[in-house]
C-alpha cells in the first residue's frame, strides 16, 4: 500500500466510526418543553393571522394555556376556567385601543413638531408635553 491509499483508508475508517457514534444521538427524538409545546398549538391555531393580529393572538393564546398549565397542578376545585384565546383577544381589545391612540398620539405631536422645525432639545421638551395632554 502506498502512503496516499493508506492516509484514504484512515480517513474512510475516521469518518465511519464518526457516523456510528453520531447516529444515536441524531436518532432520538427530541422532546419538546412545555413552552414550545403551548407556542406549537397556539401557532397552528392562529394561522392565517398576519402582523401585530397575530402578535397579539399569540401573546394571549401563550398567556391563557400558562395560566391553564400552572391551574392545574394546583387541583382547585373552585378555579374559573381557563380564557378561550377568542375571550383573550377581546379582553385585550381596550389595551390596542390605548396604544392605537397613543400612536396617533405620536404622529400628530411629530407632525406638530415638524411643521414647527423644533430640533434637540426643544423638540424633546415639546413632544414630552404633547404626548402628556
Amino acid at each position: 500500500m502506498t502512503m496516499r491509499q493508506m492516509s484514504l483508508a484512515t480517513l474512510l475508517m475516521c469518518l465511519t466510526s464518526a457516523a456510528l457514534v453520531a447516529a444515536p444521538a441524531f436518532a432520538q427524538e427530541k422532546t419538546l418543553t412545555p413552552q414550545q409545546q403551548r407556542m406549537g398549538e397556539c401557532a397552528h391555531e392562529g394561522k392565517g393571522k398576519k402582523g401585530d393580529e397575530y402578535k397579539q393572538f399569540m401573546k394571549t393564546c401563550l398567556k391563557s394555556k400558562k395560566d391553564a398549565v400552572a391551574a392545574a397542578p394546583a387541583a382547585k376545585p373552585a378555579a374559573p376556567a381557563a380564557k378561550t384565546p377568542a375571550a383573550a383577544a377581546s379582553a385585550a381589545a381596550p389595551k390596542q385601543t390605548a396604544a392605537t391612540s397613543q400612536k396617533d398620539k405620536m404622529k400628530t405631536c411629530n407632525a406638530q413638531a415638524k411643521d414647527k422645525s423644533l430640533k434637540g432639545d426643544a423638540r424633546k421638551s415639546f413632544m414630552s408635553d404633547c404626548l402628556k395632554a
